[in-house]
């Protein structure tokens, strides 16, 4: 209870950060057709467009989350945490001053600029910080219990700025231990130009964490179980990202939903996912443990992606938004697992290489996905299936369950 306590300020930093993200999602699919196809349903070239974007950060975030992940382990996880927590204001800062068609491609650009540094690296950060503060036998719990957080976190710039003020003030560093802290980002002292072997050491521990791709792949290759999960964490990556860019624009097609029901679905899901988090991993983690319970929360996934493919009825997708409330415990599950494979100070490097991993899904995904749904909502489509290219995501999903299946932890090697 004392190291929650001690997290507090940690949670409410990624409460914050995910409150102003989430405001932002139900209403950008209608913002998006609006300014590119006005007064329609189905719009082939939004869903092109936020492919693009998707594949973009990928290639981005693929790059910058192992390197992210590497200098928090050098220079501090609030040093870190600072960048991304301030960037973010400025896409839905734009979006808030206008949302005519010129703004809407002022706030494409910046959000694909942003988003290729900082998409992903709140809860990156936010996880290696809480392995930082828990021994290995509560991390599980206490993962559920962050990403359950976020979850409750579901419109504006004024949170995005109380977020990041909030980090700044009253979040304390992790690593503060000197041998591991090779330098403070800001220094708070006179700068000392003539030690030259001072210099030289700095621009070695520099070079060596701006290896981000060499780092990724040492990393992989360290153990069979970081390599099973990554592939589990691969794979689910790409029925997520797969989802989140086919979803809106499905449910946009076919059922007519705007950014009130978008947001009904996202309230539902954010409930549904945070009581589950909040109560039912605490319970369930210690009694299944994390390989079969990431193996329970992919297979519901995977249920919940196929009753989305085959919604007959408006129900459908809000029956569907329920099974998050099983399907949630996936990702702090495969994140607890990568972490007890680390050292205490290479936490960032893990989930910096595991977060570079699901970017490469990012790119993937839309690649794959878009022109897919695209082409299944249009009238050119092969046959009548329109949930067609959310049926194919969830057999990706079905890859990372059966995949889990054949995860086996190795015993800790004891000093």
């Amino acid at each position: 209870m004392d190291k929650l306590y001690g997290l507090s300020h940690l949670f409410m930093t990624v409460f914050l950060h995910n409150f102003s993200m989430f405001m932002v999602v139900p209403a950008i699919t209608d913002v998006t057709m609006a300014a590119l196809c006005p007064g329609q349903d189905e719009c082939s070239l939004a869903i092109y467009i936020t492919g693009f974007q998707q594949a973009m950060i990928g290639l981005g975030t693929l790059v910058m989350m192992p390197l992210l992940g590497n200098l928090s382990d050098k220079y501090g996880r609030k040093a870190i945490l600072t960048l991304p927590m301030i960037l973010t204001i400025i896409p839905v800062g734009i979006l808030a001053y206008s949302r005519t068609k010129k703004f809407f491609y002022v706030y494409y650009v910046f959000k694909i600029l942003i988003s290729m540094v900082c998409e992903g690296s709140v809860p990156c950060l936010a996880l290696a910080y809480v392995a930082d503060n828990v021994p290995e036998s509560g991390r599980s719990t206490v993962f559920g219990i962050l990403s359950g957080i976020g979850s409750a976190a579901f419109v504006s710039t004024l949170i995005a700025v109380i977020g990041a003020l909030y980090m700044q003030f009253f979040l304390r560093d992790s690593v503060i231990d000197d041998k591991h802290l090779y330098t403070p980002i800001i220094s708070q002292g006179n700068p000392i130009i003539s030690k030259v072997n001072g210099n030289l050491e700095s621009k070695k521990h520099l070079l060596k964490a701006l290896r981000s791709i060499k780092d990724l792949t040492s990393f992989l290759n360290s153990s069979l179980t970081i390599n099973q999960a990554a592939i589990v964490a691969f794979f689910n990556s790409l029925a997520d990202v797969g989802l989140h860019g086919s979803l809106l624009y499905f449910l946009k097609a076919q059922f007519h939903f705007d950014k009130n029901q978008f947001a009904d679905l996202m309230v539902i899901s954010g409930i549904a996912g945070t009581v589950s988090q909040l109560l039912l991993m605490p319970i369930l983690a210690p009694i299944l443990g994390e390989t079969r319970l990431l193996s329970v929360g992919l297979f519901f996934h995977c249920v919940h992606m196929f009753l989305y493919s085959m919604a007959w009825s408006s129900l459908v997708p809000y029956a569907s938004a329920m099974f998050s409330i099983l399907y949630v415990f996936s990702h702090p599950c495969i994140r607890s697992i990568v972490s007890k494979e680390a050292g205490p100070h290479e936490q960032g490097k893990a989930q910096g290489c595991i977060s570079g991993i699901c970017s490469i899904a990012h790119i993937v995904s839309p690649l794959v996905f878009s022109p897919l749904t695209a082409l299944f909502l249009s009238e050119k489509a092969p046959f009548d299936f329109p949930g067609f290219s959310i049926m194919c995501i969830g057999f990706a999903s079905m890859i990372s369950f059966v995949q889990s299946l054949m995860l086996r932890v190795a015993p800790p090697i004891l000093n």
